[in-house]
Protein backbone atom coordinates (compact mmCIF):
# COMPACT_ATOMS: atom_id res chain seq x y z
CA UNK A 1 0.00 0.00 0.00
CA UNK A 2 1.30 3.07 -1.06
CA UNK A 3 1.47 6.24 1.03
CA UNK A 4 0.41 10.14 0.13
CA UNK A 5 3.50 11.96 -0.50
CA UNK A 6 1.58 15.01 1.04
CA UNK A 7 0.09 13.15 4.28
CA UNK A 8 1.61 9.53 4.48
CA UNK A 9 -1.76 8.27 4.66
CA UNK A 10 -2.47 5.47 2.99
CA UNK A 11 -4.63 6.30 -0.71
CA UNK A 12 -7.85 4.58 -1.78
CA UNK A 13 -6.03 4.56 -5.43
CA UNK A 14 -3.21 2.19 -4.71
CA UNK A 15 -4.54 -0.46 -2.72
CA UNK A 16 -3.42 -3.54 -4.28
CA UNK A 17 -6.29 -6.31 -3.63
CA UNK A 18 -7.60 -7.25 -0.23
CA UNK A 19 -6.59 -10.68 0.99
CA UNK A 20 -9.06 -13.27 0.53
CA UNK A 21 -10.34 -14.90 3.73
CA UNK A 22 -12.53 -18.05 3.43
CA UNK A 23 -16.11 -17.52 3.24
CA UNK A 24 -16.87 -19.95 6.66
CA UNK A 25 -14.08 -18.41 8.37
CA UNK A 26 -15.98 -15.05 7.93
CA UNK A 27 -19.27 -16.75 8.90
CA UNK A 28 -17.44 -17.94 12.12
CA UNK A 29 -16.40 -14.60 13.05
CA UNK A 30 -19.75 -13.19 12.21
CA UNK A 31 -21.14 -15.78 14.35
CA UNK A 32 -18.93 -14.78 16.95
CA UNK A 33 -19.62 -10.82 16.80
CA UNK A 34 -22.98 -11.54 16.75
CA UNK A 35 -22.76 -13.18 20.63
CA UNK A 36 -20.51 -9.90 21.51
CA UNK A 37 -17.25 -11.78 22.49
CA UNK A 38 -14.18 -13.16 20.59
CA UNK A 39 -13.24 -16.23 21.63
CA UNK A 40 -11.69 -19.25 20.99
CA UNK A 41 -13.77 -22.62 20.18
CA UNK A 42 -12.60 -24.66 23.31
CA UNK A 43 -13.75 -20.60 25.07
CA UNK A 44 -17.23 -21.04 23.27
CA UNK A 45 -18.01 -24.91 23.59
CA UNK A 46 -17.03 -24.59 27.63
CA UNK A 47 -19.45 -21.69 28.00
CA UNK A 48 -21.93 -23.04 25.67
CA UNK A 49 -21.79 -26.55 27.56
CA UNK A 50 -20.91 -25.39 30.89
CA UNK A 51 -24.71 -26.53 32.49
CA UNK A 52 -23.69 -30.17 30.21
CA UNK A 53 -20.26 -30.78 30.88
CA UNK A 54 -19.88 -34.30 29.75
CA UNK A 55 -20.67 -32.70 26.14
CA UNK A 56 -17.26 -30.17 26.87
CA UNK A 57 -15.63 -33.82 26.71
CA UNK A 58 -17.13 -34.91 23.93
CA UNK A 59 -15.91 -32.04 21.76
CA UNK A 60 -12.71 -32.84 23.40
CA UNK A 61 -12.50 -36.38 21.98
CA UNK A 62 -14.38 -35.74 18.74
CA UNK A 63 -12.34 -32.99 17.50
CA UNK A 64 -9.83 -31.48 19.78
CA UNK A 65 -12.47 -28.35 20.03
CA UNK A 66 -12.13 -27.65 16.28
CA UNK A 67 -15.20 -26.37 14.42
CA UNK A 68 -12.60 -24.84 11.58
CA UNK A 69 -9.74 -26.68 9.82
CA UNK A 70 -6.59 -24.11 9.20
CA UNK A 71 -7.49 -23.66 5.70
CA UNK A 72 -10.63 -22.44 6.85
CA UNK A 73 -12.94 -25.50 5.76
CA UNK A 74 -15.49 -26.98 8.16
CA UNK A 75 -13.42 -29.90 10.07
CA UNK A 76 -14.68 -33.77 8.86
CA UNK A 77 -13.97 -36.53 10.87
CA UNK A 78 -10.87 -38.39 9.82
CA UNK A 79 -12.50 -42.00 10.21
CA UNK A 80 -15.57 -41.03 8.75
CA UNK A 81 -16.06 -37.59 6.42
CA UNK A 82 -19.95 -37.19 7.08
CA UNK A 83 -18.76 -36.17 10.55
CA UNK A 84 -19.05 -32.02 11.02
CA UNK A 85 -17.69 -29.27 13.15
CA UNK A 86 -16.78 -29.07 17.04
CA UNK A 87 -19.38 -31.83 17.84
CA UNK A 88 -18.88 -33.99 14.92
CA UNK A 89 -22.43 -34.21 13.78
CA UNK A 90 -22.96 -36.73 10.98
CA UNK A 91 -24.82 -35.12 7.99
CA UNK A 92 -26.27 -38.80 6.96
CA UNK A 93 -27.94 -39.29 10.22
CA UNK A 94 -28.49 -35.90 11.22
CA UNK A 95 -28.13 -33.14 8.18
CA UNK A 96 -32.08 -33.13 7.40
CA UNK A 97 -33.50 -32.88 10.99
CA UNK A 98 -30.83 -30.51 11.65
CA UNK A 99 -31.65 -27.92 8.76
CA UNK A 100 -35.79 -28.87 9.22
CA UNK A 101 -34.88 -26.82 12.55
CA UNK A 102 -33.20 -24.05 11.21
CA UNK A 103 -29.38 -25.96 12.78
CA UNK A 104 -26.89 -24.83 10.51
CA UNK A 105 -24.19 -27.79 11.54
CA UNK A 106 -21.60 -26.10 9.35
CA UNK A 107 -21.03 -23.39 12.09
CA UNK A 108 -19.89 -23.41 15.53
CA UNK A 109 -23.19 -21.66 16.59
CA UNK A 110 -25.74 -24.40 15.31
CA UNK A 111 -23.53 -26.91 15.52
CA UNK A 112 -23.12 -26.63 19.28
CA UNK A 113 -27.07 -25.81 19.19
CA UNK A 114 -27.98 -28.95 17.44
CA UNK A 115 -25.69 -30.91 19.83
CA UNK A 116 -27.57 -29.63 22.64
CA UNK A 117 -31.14 -30.63 20.87
CA UNK A 118 -29.63 -33.62 20.06
CA UNK A 119 -28.51 -34.79 23.62
CA UNK A 120 -31.62 -33.75 25.30
CA UNK A 121 -33.18 -36.07 23.00
CA UNK A 122 -30.93 -38.98 22.79
CA UNK A 123 -28.11 -38.14 25.96
CA UNK A 124 -24.51 -39.26 24.78
CA UNK A 125 -25.67 -41.99 22.41
CA UNK A 126 -25.18 -40.46 19.45
CA UNK A 127 -21.32 -40.03 20.42
CA UNK A 128 -20.94 -43.50 21.66
CA UNK A 129 -18.17 -44.61 19.36
CA UNK A 130 -15.98 -42.10 21.27
CA UNK A 131 -17.27 -43.23 24.94
CA UNK A 132 -13.70 -44.77 25.82
CA UNK A 133 -12.24 -41.29 25.66
CA UNK A 134 -15.34 -39.26 27.16
CA UNK A 135 -17.07 -42.04 29.12
CA UNK A 136 -14.51 -41.81 32.27
CA UNK A 137 -16.22 -38.16 33.02
CA UNK A 138 -19.67 -39.35 32.79
CA UNK A 139 -19.55 -41.19 35.80
CA UNK A 140 -18.02 -38.31 37.51
CA UNK A 141 -20.83 -36.24 36.09
CA UNK A 142 -23.75 -38.55 37.25
CA UNK A 143 -21.99 -38.08 40.93
CA UNK A 144 -21.90 -34.68 41.03
CA UNK A 145 -25.52 -34.29 39.95
CA UNK A 146 -26.76 -36.31 41.99
CA UNK A 147 -25.39 -34.55 45.32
Amino acid sequence: MALSSFTGVPTPATVTEVPKVPTQLIETKKTQQEIGIIMSTEEYVREYFKDIPIMIQVARCESTFRQLRQNGEVNRGRVNKADVGVMQINEFYHLDTAEKNDFDIYTIKGNTAYARDLYMRQGTQPWSSSKPCWGKYENKELALNSK
